[in-house]
């Protein structure tokens, strides 16, 4: 019964995904100043310690449980501990493979894989949504306050959007969800159901608007707005691109749980969408600053591969590129906001996760090739991106906020500012990402920063997203 093909495929993809994190320290940490990097970098090391072991324990269950508790959430016992997935349990698993372990087909269409593979990949998917998070607060908050936030986040917001969505929710094609009240129900469905393919609304839109929270919440890096925070290591912020692009195949393309002809196109399609955005953010920058520069096309990898992820399984190649394009202008208008409005997202999690996510959701609806907008579709799909996207950002926006408010009154988020300025490496971890040595004997390069005159090294991406 289990397709060896399938299952391959997704031990490889769920590799990828995983692999995504790792290149998200990388992009995030070149990104940050000298004195900065190795915090930034285990806040999301720290995220993939944390969410894989709570996933295990009760996310899994809580995202794809077969007991639905009223939409929100799947029952969080029901399958704890990957009980009945990672092992056949009576009464729990009832469909197994020749060799003893239970399989799904997610989608009904004869693919069945091993429930505990569709597990691991679905961790991946939670490591990487809370590590995005961590770049709107860089630079200043405490790790064990971090540590905190991640599991009650993940399982107070992340869990139950993914069940929403993903899990037969009130934000999935169900017949008690908000598509079902806008559009109608045939047959237990409702008559058009919202697209999202790979985690528009999961990941980005979540993950974006709860980095806008945070920030608000934590509040300035002292120096902003004042003072150039360029980046530190640019190879390192290009680098992580990369990365996160190769890693992104499995995200979009694994999505599809399945090794054929739409998950082909869904490769092709990220490909285009993520291409096409780099030109949009360098003509962008090449209009407004009169440069086109690294960081703007790293940035715009990202921005593509964001504005894709929930579109990539209902757009034509040709449709990508449009998306793409327009993702990468936007975000690279976005980032300027935060100057604008007076909030320090440090790593512009907003303007490139929160802003291009909507607009890939958005856009969908727009651009898909059955029912899209600008297919002839109607507006049907339309009203429907739109209305899970405010969904999402309310639910996931009013949650994070009591989260992150009561983690400020109990364990407080900031560290001190002497220890801010010195950098906080040194603070929270008693170590430096770099330690350079001269001719002439030691040179100082500790995670207090490069010792030059710091109004050139006081680094992060404000000079050169502004």
């Amino acid at each position: 019964m289990t397709d060896a093909a399938a299952t391959a495929l997704m031990l490889v993809c769920a590799s990828l995904v995983l692999l995504m994190t790792p290149g998200l320290a990388l992009f995030y940490g070149g990104m940050t100043r000298a004195k900065s990097v190795l915090n930034m970098m285990m806040m999301s090391f720290g995220a993939m310690g944390v969410a894989g072991v709570v996933y295990v324990l009760w996310g899994y269950s809580m995202s794809f449980g077969g007991s639905d508790i009223a939409g929100l959430l799947g029952n969080p016992v029901e399958n704890a501990g990957l009980r009945g997935v990672a092992s056949a349990v009576d009464g729990v698993t009832d469909t197994v493979g020749a060799d003893g372990m239970p399989v799904v087909d997610v989608f009904g269409a004869d693919v069945w894989i091993p429930e505990v593979l569709f597990a691991g990949f679905q961790l991946t998917f939670a490591i990487i949504t809370v590590a995005l998070i961590s770049g709107a607060v860089a630079d200043r908050v405490k790790f064990s306050t971090w540590m905190v936030f991640t599991p009650i986040w993940l399982t107070l917001v992340y869990f139950p959007i993914a069940h929403m969505v993903w899990g037969g929710g009130i934000l999935s094609g169900a017949e008690h969800g908000v598509a079902a009240l806008l559009t109608g129900v045939t047959d237990g469905a409702a008559n058009v159901a919202p697209i999202d393919f790979a985690g528009g609304t999961v990941v980005h839109i979540n993950a974006g608007i709860a980095g806008l929270v945070l920030a608000l919440v934590v509040g300035k890096r002292i120096g902003f707005g004042k003072t150039a925070m360029r980046p530190h290591n640019v190879p390192l912020v290009m680098l992580g691109a990369g990365l996160l692009w190769f890693g992104w195949f499995g995200f979009n393309a694994g999505s599809e749980l399945a090794a054929d002809g739409l998950a082909s196109l869904v490769w092709v399609n990220t490909t285009a969408a993520t291409a096409a955005a780099i030109l949009g953010w360098l003509a962008v920058e090449r209009v407004r600053d009169g440069h086109a520069t690294s960081i703007g096309a790293a940035s715009g990898v990202v921005a593509g591969l964001v504005a894709i992820t929930p579109a990539c399984g209902n757009l034509s190649p040709v449709g990508s590129i449009i998306l793409g394009l327009v993702a990468g202008g936007l975000a690279a208008l976005a980032v300027g906001l935060k100057f604008r409005y007076g909030y320090d997202d440090s790593l512009d999690v907003v303007g490139v996760h929160l802003v291009a996510g909507l607009w890939g959701t958005v856009g969908a609806g727009l651009l898909a090739t059955e029912g899209g907008l600008l297919y002839g579709g109607g507006f049907d799909q339309t009203l429907v991106q739109i209305a899970v996207a405010l969904v999402s950002l309310v639910i996931s926006g009013a949650l994070t906020l009591v989260i992150a408010l009561a983690l400020k009154a109990t364990m407080g988020w900031r560290i001190t500012d002497d220890a801010e300025v010195a950098g906080i490496d040194s603070a929270e971890h008693a170590e430096s990402g770099y330690d350079l040595v001269s001719r002439g004997g030691r040179l100082g390069v500790t995670s207090a920063g490069i010792q030059h005159d710091a109004r050139h090294h006081d680094e992060t991406t404000e000079g050169v997203h502004a």
